[in-house]
């Protein structure tokens, strides 16, 4: 079993993997099925994970929250449960961005009852609202913690230092969840950096970059019309076949080390400094098992420099996610 890790100076402990429940909405991904989902989740509890993320927009009616109140519910006390305000569907299921503090009360009471639950252990708004202030959401995320409703504080989706700041000043950041995975590491210029510094836990999203470093997508993947990934820059053209050659550099170092591609790029990013948690998305119980296996794994230094070498000759992918 892992060591587990504080989130910032909280007294909330978590996996150094946690399940990211987006996947099993199917909203943006194939051959999803509402009874593979329910296995996954109680597949991740089964393997060791504490953490499940969610959020309020994952699934047109809260569908993932529901689930984990299914299958998890009996376990409250032994999970953390982390979700996320600010994003929500339309009638069109076209996605809407709006912080306003009534809004983020409004998603806050919603989610407590589709968890069956009377706390949210880690809050995060789900991304800035051009149209509202920060200060105005952080301060609604600031009651709901002192109502004893929320337990800690998150930002996702902050993309400079001085909006960590701006929200800082009105309440306290736990955590920063920001996309991170071996080529994609832009967080390491100055977020990361800021969150160390002030105890910020670092809690990323695709560290096995929507798939892709599993190493499971081959050279002539056809794509299914209805997979999101494709309108990704990394998904094509020269890009695509840059990062095969990379992947194609790390098989042998996961074969010597026993280990899945998935597992070598999961145990990289959690060993990173400032990383607390990764999450794993999965739609399926033996995608989760497998990535639950990095929390048992210590890569060797000179496996950690051979996969560095391999990122450097790679380059960094150039592409800004959409929020998710």
């Amino acid at each position: 079993m892992s060591v587990l890790r504080k989130i910032g100076t909280t007294d909330i402990e978590v996996t150094p993997v946690a399940m990211g429940c987006w996947p099993i909405t199917g909203i943006t991904s194939v051959d999803v099925t509402r009874e593979a989902s329910l296995q996954t989740l109680q597949a991740a509890f089964d393997s060791g994970i504490n953490f499940f993320d969610t959020a309020y927009s994952y699934g047109y009616e809260g569908e993932s929250e529901r689930m984990i109140a299914e299958v998890l519910g009996s376990h409250r006390d032994e999970i953390v449960i982390a979700s996320k305000c600010g994003l929500s569907w339309n009638s069109a299921r076209e996605k809407i961005r709006d912080a306003r503090p009534e809004v983020i009360r409004k998603h806050c009471e919603e989610s407590l009852k589709r968890l069956n639950t009377d706390r949210i252990d880690l809050y995060y708004l789900h991304a800035p609202d051009p149209q509202t202030p920060v200060e105005d959401s952080a301060a609604v995320l600031r009651e709901l913690l002192d109502s004893g409703k929320i337990r800690a504080v998150g930002v996702s989706n902050f993309h400079t230092v001085e909006s960590y700041e701006t929200f800082q000043q009105v309440c306290p950041i736990a955590a920063a969840q920001p996309h991170y995975n071996m080529l994609q590491r832009e967080i390491e210029d100055a977020i990361l950096p800021w969150c160390l510094t002030n105890q910020v836990s670092v809690i990323p999203y695709w560290p096995l970059m929507k798939g892709f470093l599993a190493g499971k997508l081959s050279r002539d993947h056809e794509w299914d019309p209805k997979d999101g990934r494709q309108k990704y820059g990394v998904f094509q053209g020269r890009e695509w076949d840059k990062t095969h050659d990379f992947l194609d550099e790390l098989r042998p170092l996961a074969e010597s080390a026993g280990i899945t591609m998935a597992q070598l790029a999961i145990a990289w990013t959690i060993q990173r400094p400032g990383i607390t948690a990764a999450l794993c998305g999965a739609k399926r119980p033996e995608q989760i098992r497998d990535t639950a296996q990095a929390m048992k794994i210590q890569l060797s230094e000179s496996t950690i420099q051979a996969i560095d070498e391999a990122i450097v000759r790679r380059g960094p992918v150039i592409s800004h996610p959409a929020v998710t």
